[in-house]
């Protein structure tokens, strides 16, 4: 017995997407914004990503609830360095990333560590949630993917330098970590460590907002 073909009117798509979102219920529907990377500024961007050889996909708006939001982001498949966890991430985040990779964390290895880094490991970019992780307050900048936490590096001999145990550990691993934190300062709005508080004695915190009070950059 033959079952009856079922023909659904055309040009009727049905997309149901749900995403998780951390600190939340996880009940948010994910849906369709507008069109990402529309005006002259973002695209710009864009090509000045493409100018630093940094391999990326872009990806599509989305509001994901309670305010949290991946406005103009793109997937960064290669920056010239492996970075592990790389979600959705703006443009502008992605640009000083792949440049502090490059110009700060390549030759500093090779200077304090006689090393090269063959791996950044991080925490992650996107997360729906406040700040410091609180159960309210403002809304930390990883739920716009325009942040990045950073917590360890691999070498090509082998060696892991990781943030919590390197920030007072030997000699050369401090001076490294410290210059990549002096230089991530002159990239970054707000970078903050473990002097910063001691939610962050396990990683460095990047992302592109500065002071509303007078557009200064934060650094702790």
């Amino acid at each position: 017995m033959l079952g009856r073909k079922i023909y659904f009117p055309s040009g009727l798509i049905v997309i149901v997407a749900l995403a998780g979102c951390g600190g939340r219920d996880g009940r948010d529907i994910s849906r369709p914004v507008n069109d990402s990377f529309n005006t002259a500024e973002s695209r710009k961007c864009l090509s000045e990503l493409k100018a630093q050889s940094v391999r990326f996909t872009v990806l599509p708006n989305k509001n994901l609830g309670g305010g949290c939001r991946t406005i103009d982001t793109i997937k960064v498949m290669d920056l010239g360095t492996e970075a592990t966890n790389l979600g959705p991430m703006t443009c502008p985040l992605a640009s000083k990333f792949a440049a502090w990779a490059k110009f700060a964390v390549r030759p500093a290895a090779r200077q304090f560590l006689g090393s090269d880094v063959v791996r950044i490991e991080t925490f992650g970019t996107y997360s729906c949630r406040n700040v410091n992780g609180g159960r309210s307050g403002k809304l930390s900048e990883h739920a716009f993917a325009n942040a990045i936490d950073i917590s360890a590096f691999v070498l090509r001999d082998g060696r892991r330098i990781s943030v919590l145990s390197g920030w007072n550990g030997k000699s050369e691993e401090r001076e490294f970590l410290k210059r990549l934190h002096q230089s991530a300062c002159k990239r970054f709005g707000t970078v903050l460590g473990p002097e910063y508080n001691a939610q962050h004695a396990n990683h460095f915190h990047f992302d592109m907002s500065k002071s509303t009070k007078d557009g200064s950059a934060y650094c702790r």
